[in-house]
């Protein structure tokens, strides 16, 4: 088994120096937008869980309770604190107990953790303050939306949401969070094509696409793998049918050979025959809903480019069979070994497993130096880059080990589990089934049906009911009314999909005068953006 590349204590040279303020690894001042919220600590917190290296998580935990601070003048993506920051801190949060942490009473329904998380998504609520619903994709921590900000929004980073905010509005009782995550959800379904296709970037003001361009990778991939996960977290039919019918229309224009192209959004046509990096997911999305056969073609197809370059290029132009001018590098990512991940436990195929040896093999001649694993800055000659993503310690190294450890706790298939005595009942934790947000922090399913909060009066009549049954059934000649002693039921939570009338039901917050930030997308730096209108507008910088 090749964990060499796996083993805790290498990771440990790469995180110990990222605490609040550290200085950047060439020594400069640290980027207030990533080090001042303990970023990379976060991100990576529970895959030193995983991994097996419980003494350094208790440790960053501590750490992060004495120096994160939200409370900071910094414009931070809306897409990547969420998916980094928010979902970090709810699965760190989440796995605390099993970690050894000692747990304050009523977890999981509170604890320090899940208030950080609950604080840094506040922060990002003013960014859904518009009239579409749909958010901003930047928002300052201190200010809220910069004035001037543009609204021009990329489609992922209005429809990845829904995994954290439910998970945060079901452990904390308050539902705004899924709501604002739902009704970004469904603008973006109402804004499809008539052909049934979602272009790229999108005006979240006025709704209009100024990016039409249909594809399943970078701008709009998490989107579509919310729509699954967030089906399969809240057991919501409705999110499954819409990517069901968004999947019949990405088979119908965009799958060519088991290749995914990008087409225009209204007609179908061609307008960049190209993969990405980032469409390597797709394989592991297919397994989730059964689509296995379709699932292996297309990932070989896309093994079959690892194995040219010794990693997957940013862009690879299909029909040359080589990588697109200034998209040659490789920052590590995990799309394709998650792939790998998903379909080797529905399959057993072993041809998953030599990708990830290859894989292993690859980062570690390639990419590892003195302090970490370096982004590769060109697969052509293998020349490196003075950085290391925080995914690749949140996303990469977590699937690759997932891959060779068929015994870690994530696999469980509900053989173990742990019973939780919550404010609200007993509760099942830890019996298996983890959704992965999209920067593969594991969420427990089981977690959101542990704290169902009522308003206080309705406990207090609930305490009085229960007592009231207790003594009618003591005194028993007393009887007269009967009534149904069955389990009381809490109210239903907000509909399944958001309209105006479970609006009025949730409660209202609305943020001080907004202000607004910066396009920030959850892919690469897209100045090669997919085109405008069909044009492509590469990098001239």
């Amino acid at each position: 088994m090749p964990f060499r590349l796996l083993i805790p204590l290498g990771l440990l040279c790469a995180l110990l120096p990222l605490h609040h303020g550290a200085p950047g690894p060439d020594g400069s001042a640290p980027d207030p937008a990533h080090y001042s919220f303990s970023l990379t600590l976060i991100d990576a917190l529970d895959t030193l869980l995983i991994l097996g290296n419980v003494s350094e998580f208790q440790r960053v935990v501590e750490v992060l309770q004495d120096s994160v601070d939200f409370d900071i003048d910094v414009n931070a993506s809306v897409f990547e604190t969420n998916i980094r920051v928010v979902g970090g801190l709810l699965s760190a949060h989440l796995l605390s107990k099993k970690a050894g942490v000692e747990v304050e009473a009523g977890w999981p329904c509170s604890g320090p953790l899940l208030r950080m998380a609950e604080e840094a998504a506040r922060k990002l609520l003013p960014a859904f303050q518009t009239p579409t619903g749909m958010p901003y994709g930047t928002v300052n921590l201190l200010h809220g939306v910069n004035p001037g900000e543009t609204p021009v929004t990329c489609t992922a980073g209005i429809g990845t949401f829904i995994v954290e905010f439910a998970t945060l509005s079901s452990l904390t009782g308050d539902p705004v969070f899924e709501d604002v995550a739902r009704v970004a959800l469904m603008r973006l379904w109402e804004s499809r094509s008539d052909i049934g296709l979602v272009g790229n970037h999108i005006d979240v003001l006025t709704g209009k696409w100024v990016a039409q361009d249909a594809g399943i990778g970078a701008g709009v991939d998490s989107y579509f793998e919310y729509l699954v996960k967030g089906a399969i977290l809240l057991q919501d039919k409705k999110l499954m049918a819409m990517f069901l019918e968004y999947n019949k229309a990405i088979r119908n224009y965009t799958r060519f050979d088991d290749w995914y192209l990008w087409v225009q959004m209204y007609k179908g046509t061609v307008s960049m025959p190209v993969f990405q990096s980032l469409e390597a997911y797709w394989p592991g999305l297919q397994s989730l809903i059964g689509d296995i056969d379709n699932a292996m073609r297309t990932f070989l197809n896309y093994y079959t480019v690892w194995k040219q370059f010794g990693g997957l290029p940013e862009f690879y132009n299909i029909p040359q069979g080589y990588t697109v001018e200034k998209r040659e590098g490789y920052p590590l990512r995990p799309e394709l070994i998650e792939s790998a991940m998903y379909l080797y436990r529905a399959t057993g195929d072993p041809t998953l497993l030599e990708l990830g040896r290859d894989a292993v093999e690859s980062i570690e001649k390639i990419s590892k130096v003195e302090c970490g694993f370096a982004t590769i800055k060109d697969l052509r000659d293998h020349k490196l880059d003075n950085r290391m993503e925080s995914f690749f310690l949140a996303e990469t190294v977590k699937y690759l080990y997932l891959l060779f450890d068929p015994t870690n706790f994530i696999h469980n298939n509900g053989s173990t589990f742990d019973a939780v005595i919550t404010p609200y009942g007993e509760c099942i934790l830890g019996a298996g089934g983890y959704i992965f947000n999209t920067e593969a922090h594991p969420i427990d399913p089981a977690a959101l049906h542990c704290c169902q909060r009522l308003k206080e009066e309705q406990w207090e009549v609930e305490d009085l009911m229960r007592e009231f049954y207790s003594l009618k059934r003591s005194r028993s000649k007393f009887q007269k009314k009967t009534v149904s002693s069955g389990p009381w039921e809490p109210p239903a939570r907000p509909g399944t999909l958001f309209s105006p009338e479970n609006h009025d039901q949730a409660r209202e917050r609305k943020p001080a005068k907004q202000k607004v930030p910066l396009l920030s997308c959850p892919s690469q730096p897209f100045t090669s953006k997919l085109a405008l209108l069909g044009q492509v507008f590469l990098d001239s910088s």
